[in-house]
């Protein structure tokens, strides 16, 4: 009697949990690897509202296929690894030491990082460092513009571009968005002739072949636009100009102050442990 009543209760729990399993899971069943299931519902939870059909169902493809990879790989590695290789708990506990210690370093900074570099220690960084910033390839300021040739405003695009005057400069570039392809203004800011270049899909040593004076000009011979950039200084050779620097040196201080924190919380760890008897070091003859 005694038997039946716990195989009762077991049936009756068995079922209970299928009955909450099913209502946990009550949607559409659209892939399984041995006992696992991969639901509907967590596919959709995958793929973005509003696109294709064709491209929801490629979408949902590659995530039952990296789905079902991770566990077919768990699948095997669970069957063909050695006892002490599927035995991954020091990896773990290295894992959950190098994360704690990173979470608790990046607090460390945070609270005590100062951030705030002036125009005055940029200056000396740079002074003292002048070496380091030898140019590799030319930087430029410019004004770009591409345009249709045979738009009816490319010829006042160009002229005002190169104005002097505020007004025009800035009415070329109202027209040009207006009107031209694409147009930017890093009249104000040193750019790499490396990343100009690329604006006129051409290496930087080709496209400065195309200078003539302060104007790059490149007609493609397949296509019907125009690509020019007003050059209003370049710097070909020598050390680079601080604002261009400016940005690279303020980062090399800032990870400077990082290092030294790191190194000074270490050192105090290490000097408040062996003064506690926290940290012992043993003598032995």
């Amino acid at each position: 009697m005694r038997k039946l009543l716990i195989f009762l209760c077991l049936s009756a729990l068995l079922c209970s949990c299928k009955a909450i399993s099913s209502i946990i899971h009550d949607d559409q069943v659209v892939a399984s690897v041995g006992e696992h299931k991969l639901y509907k519902s967590e596919i959709e939870q995958f793929i973005p509202n509003m696109i294709p059909a064709e491209d929801s169902a490629r979408l949902a493809r590659q995530y039952i296929n990296s789905w079902a990879t991770d566990l077919l790989y768990l699948q095997v590695a669970e069957s063909q690894l050695s006892k002490a290789e599927l035995d991954v708990s020091a990896d773990l506990e290295n894992f959950r030491r190098s994360l704690l210690k990173y979470r608790y370093e990046q607090r460390y900074i945070n609270d005590r990082l100062d951030t705030l570099v002036t125009d005055a220690q940029i200056r000396a960084y740079y002074d003292a460092h002048q070496t380091d910033f030898a140019l590799k390839r030319p930087v430029l300021k410019v004004r770009f513009v591409d345009v249709m040739k045979d738009s009816p405003n490319k010829d006042a695009i160009l002229k005002m571009m190169t104005s002097k005057e505020y007004n025009d400069v800035q009415r070329a570039e109202t027209l040009a968005k207006s009107t031209a392809l694409r147009y930017f203004d890093s009249s104000d800011n040193w750019m790499d002739a490396a990343e100009l270049a690329r604006s006129f899909g051409l290496d930087y040593t080709e496209m400065l072949t195309h200078l003539k004076g302060d104007m790059i000009r490149y007609e493609p011979a397949d296509r019907g636009d125009l690509m020019a950039a007003y050059v209003l200084d370049i710097r070909k050779n020598g050390i680079a100009p601080l604002e261009y620097c400016s940005s690279r040196i303020r980062d090399i201080l800032i990870s400077a102050r990082k290092h030294e924190l790191m190194t000074s919380l270490e050192r105090d760890l290490l000097e408040n442990a062996l003064e506690s008897n926290n940290f012992v070091i043993y003598q032995h003859e």
